[in-house]
């Protein structure tokens, strides 16, 4: 049965009194009357609920303290034998989730319920609705300027060990056979013994631990060997088939190995060198949706865009837009995305500052489309020999696209466009050959014309950034990108999100996009404590001194509601 407190009723009393003015001043104007008094009845209970019976079966947990305490587990990094006990003691978490009452209905929890809801949570895909909705009011609370953003992105890692190739095929054979002993044990016994010993038993985990460096490789090959004979074994076993584990068994076969020879032929396993292996491979058994990228490592990857502020001191800045992503993906495909979502929203940025990942030219043009100006370094492309002159010191015609004078200041005799889409330069022959810069210059001096290598339009604004780059103003304004590196570090270390204790896509999406909402929250706490005004009415102003007259009025409204026979004021409502 369904149990969802009223909110929309007010209190007659101050159930905080007890704490003093002092004290519940610094809950007030902290995270915990940020989250009580804005954000708490913006959870999506109404999605939760569908879950569970309206009138039949025993009362569930509150369902307002339940997402609460979901959502304050991953801001403040609990486990969750933490969480029961904030729950039940901490006068911070009473005040947040506004429990009033001290019975352990109110304010226990054991950590089995903890793991179920946060599991319905994660299947109900409920990690962007909360982030989005919740943030959004942050957003529109604080009056928070999102004209100008900037967008990076950082590697996280979920709760696996750092598997070595051999480990890997170690660890899918044994999760294949183990869980083929509990599902078929007909088949499991038509599996060699020796494999069995090999791979099932307790003490096979280190069997190749004590191998010799230089017997290495041969292990490996035989690894290979059992690998393969499994995989055709069972294939064409219908019921197998269907085993997760035999599809990652057949999936690790086709990265780390390659298999020669076919009809009629004995298979042989050929294992493929590192650099052949791709970058989406398996990386561990436990955790599938786990990837590789060379420059970073293991695991996934987030990306965060944030408002930032360069002319007011201490300006509020917070995370719009965050997602997750395979480690082997590229920067270049997230941009677009990230202002999108959030011009969906209503918090679309005018400027973003990014690194040259994200910068490249179709981007570019993509975002101005939009109305958004992308300010990120141009792609360098091939170093230049040293000393030479490259196209982004000639000057162009910004309407047009073609030159307008050469590094030199001669303007070209003749200029003109393709039907291809190519620029064409030509300048004078008799001036090019007395220039000063004519062993740096491309133009080329042939026998009638001197003409500049012809041009894409591509290319033609690709110089005109490097060259604007050079610039004071493209400086002053890409500075501010570094900020958003202070933030990945404090998203990684304080919020917990370097190693997080989950595993699979769906719950690192979910704990990551969490973590991104708690540490909005913390930032406006922080915001509030320093004096920061707002526009929401604080939730602490009915209890003040001057709210006497609230109080009576409130009190009447109470004894009326009474009178029509409505629900108590002064106990839960049980849905």
């Amino acid at each position: 049965m369904q149990r969802i407190r009223d909110r929309a009723t007010q209190y007659l009393f101050d159930e905080w009194e007890f704490l003093g003015e002092k004290r519940k001043k610094m809950l007030a104007k902290g995270w915990p009357g940020i989250v009580r008094g804005e954000l708490l009845e913006r959870l999506p209970i109404e999605r939760v609920r569908l879950c569970f019976d309206a009138k039949q079966g025993r009362p569930t947990k509150e369902l307002y303290t339940m997402v609460g305490v979901v959502v304050l587990q991953q801001m403040l990094d609990l486990t969750d034998r933490e969480v029961v006990a904030a729950l039940a003691f901490d006068a911070r978490w009473h005040y947040a989730l506004d429990i009033r009452w001290e019975s352990d209905a109110d304010k226990y929890v054991c950590e089995r319920t903890v793991r179920g809801y946060r599991k319905r949570m994660v299947e109900l895909g409920l990690d962007r609705v909360i982030f989005e909705r919740l943030t959004d009011r942050l957003l529109a609370v604080f009056e928070v300027e999102t004209g100008k953003q900037r967008l990076d992105s950082t590697l996280i890692r979920s709760n696996m060990r750092h598997l070595h190739r051999g480990e890997i095929f170690v660890g899918v054979m044994r999760r294949f056979l183990k869980a083929l002993r509990r599902s078929q044990k007909e088949e499991f016994e038509k599996v060699r013994k020796e494999l069995v010993e090999r791979y099932v038993k307790e003490e096979a985990g280190g069997c190749f631990s004590c191998v010799k460096p230089s017997e290495v490789q041969r292990t490996v090959e035989r690894m290979g060997e059992d690998l393969l004979w499994l995989v055709e074994r069972f294939r064409g076993n219908g019921v197998v088939e269907k085993m997760a584990s035999y599809g990652m068994l057949k999936r690790v076969l086709s990265e780390q190995c390659e298999v020669e020879g076919g009809e009629g032929e004995e298979k042989r396993v050929r294992i493929r060198e590192p650099k052949e292996v791709r970058s989406d491979s398996l990386q561990n058994p436990s955790d599938p949706d786990a990837t590789y990228d060379k420059h970073k490592g293991q695991g996934y990857q987030v990306q965060i865009m944030e408002t930032y502020g360069d002319e007011e001191e201490g300006s509020l800045d917070l995370i719009t837009y965050v997602e997750v992503e395979r480690a082997c993906e590229s920067d270049a495909g997230a941009l677009l995305p990230a202002i999108e979502e959030t011009q969906e929203r209503g918090w679309g940025p005018e400027e973003v500052l990014a690194d040259g990942g994200y910068g490249s030219d179709e981007n570019v043009q993509k975002a101005l489309e939009k109305n958004v100006e992308v300010i990120s370094p141009a792609n360098k492309g091939m170093p230049l020999p040293r000393g030479r002159i490259g196209l982004e010191e000639f000057e162009f015609e910004e309407e047009t696209g073609e030159v307008s004078c050469c590094p030199a200041g001669e303007r070209p005799i003749r200029t003109g466009c393709r039907p291809s889409g190519e620029y064409t330069a030509n300048f004078d022959r008799e001036k090019c050959l007395g220039c000063e810069l004519r062993g740096r210059c491309p133009v080329r001096i042939g026998p009638q014309s001197a003409r500049l290598k012809p041009y894409t339009g591509k290319k033609f604004r690709l110089a005109r950034r490097r060259a604007k780059e050079k610039g004071p103003a493209f400086r002053e304004k890409y500075r501010w990108r570094a900020g958003i590196e202070g933030t990945m570090s404090r998203y990684k270390s304080q919020m917990g999100a370097k190693r997080l204790r989950v595993r699979g896509m769906g719950a690192v999406r979910f704990a990551v996009r969490l973590k991104a909402l708690g540490m909005n929250i913390l930032r406006c706490g922080q915001a509030v404590s320093e004096g920061l005004q707002w526009r929401g009415k604080p939730f602490w102003s009915v209890f003040g001194r001057e709210s006497s007259r609230f109080r009576v009025r409130t009190w009447f409204s109470c004894l009326v509601a009474q009178i029509k026979g409505k629900n108590s004021f002064f106990l839960p409502q049980t849905v």
